[in-house]
């Protein structure tokens, strides 16, 4: 480490966040730990963000102020806030979340001392709009097992989950290794699989984060189609076909190829990888896929195209 560089980065990708931008910077210097980077990537509020982030920039030095000049969409701003990051431990922080004084320092112990830990993440409190604690949550799914195999399984199979995971601290040379955030639904959950093949995930037992619910939120309202959603994924892909699914198994795909697991591991994983597939609703949806491709390519058959694809969307609604 250089002398005078952060051990520990932290980043947050915000668009429009005022409401609770300031309550999650506070939370964040008030860690017990101090020996940190705290990275802002403002996608182009039109909101108060920019002036909020000013201001805590010139009280503290260690907090760096980047601001795109147009939105460019979720997935590249996540990735933007990582590349601008240079400490050996990198966090990504929601603008909305909140984190307790001794989350950094908690997990920087595990990590420094674990070499074979990859993520170390805590179990969280879930609160609402006001700040209330509504639920304790335990983090899903189970990454507690040390077969990479078993860990990629659990994360593409689970149901809808918070990835928690995804919120702990995390070693940056590894993050680099992985598939990133991509512009598609539950990409999330697809970068937490590509991670789990490249170590152990550590979960602490103390509820160190407090994740906020609120009607704001991305998988709330207009977002929860997965299709309307693109777009707020990745500004540029406006008014462009976009396969979801495939774009899902595809980056899995890749993240079973570019692992450095052993033979028996990866083939397993093709074997989940397959498995998923199989799920109804996630074979109606590539199923979805492929007919946008064709009809994008060869535009017969209007009326069959859209009746399969009613019927395919009044199935997907019905079974949830």
């Amino acid at each position: 480490m250089l002398q005078n560089q952060p051990l520990v980065s932290i980043g947050i990708p915000v668009y429009n966040g005022e409401r609770y931008l300031e309550q999650t910077i506070d939370s964040i210097l008030s860690q017990t730990y101090s020996n940190f980077e705290l990275i802002i990537s403002d996608n182009g509020s039109t909101d108060r963000t920019q002036v909020i982030c000013e201001k805590y920039g010139s009280q503290d030095g260690r907090i760096k102020y980047h601001r795109n000049e147009k939105n460019l969409g979720a997935a590249p701003n996540y990735n933007i806030v990582f590349e601008l990051s240079s400490g050996e431990y990198f966090k990504w922080a929601d603008y909305d979340d909140l984190l307790a004084p001794d989350f950094i320092s908690k997990c920087v112990d595990i990590l420094n001392t674990h070499p074979d830990v990859a993520v170390c993440f805590p179990k969280a409190k879930l609160i609402d709009e006001h700040g209330i604690v509504v639920d304790d949550y335990e983090p899903l799914p189970d990454t507690s097992s040390s077969n990479p195999h078993v860990r990629f399984r659990n994360l593409i199979l689970a149901p809808d989950h918070h990835a928690i995971q995804a919120s702990g601290l995390m070693r940056a040379d590894l993050v680099k290794r992985s598939v990133m955030h991509g512009s598609y639904s539950s990409s999330d959950e697809v970068f937490l699989a590509s991670f789990a093949l490249l170590g152990n995930f550590f979960e602490l037992p103390e509820r160190l984060i407090y994740v906020r619910i609120h009607p704001q939120q991305s998988t709330q309202g207009n977002l929860a189609s997965e299709r309307v959603r693109v777009f707020f994924y990745n500004t540029s892909l406006k008014g462009k076909v976009i396969l979801v699914k495939w774009l899902y198994f595809k980056s899995c795909l890749l993240a079973i190829q570019i692992s450095h697991i052993n033979a028996y591991q990866r083939i397993m994983c093709y074997l989940h990888l397959i498995r998923w597939l199989m799920i109804p609703r996630n074979f109606r949806s590539i199923v979805k896929d492929m007919l946008l491709a064709l009809h994008e390519r060869i535009p017969l058959f209007p009326k069959l195209y859209r009746e399969t694809l009613e019927f395919a969307e009044k199935t997907e609604y019905n079974n949830g």
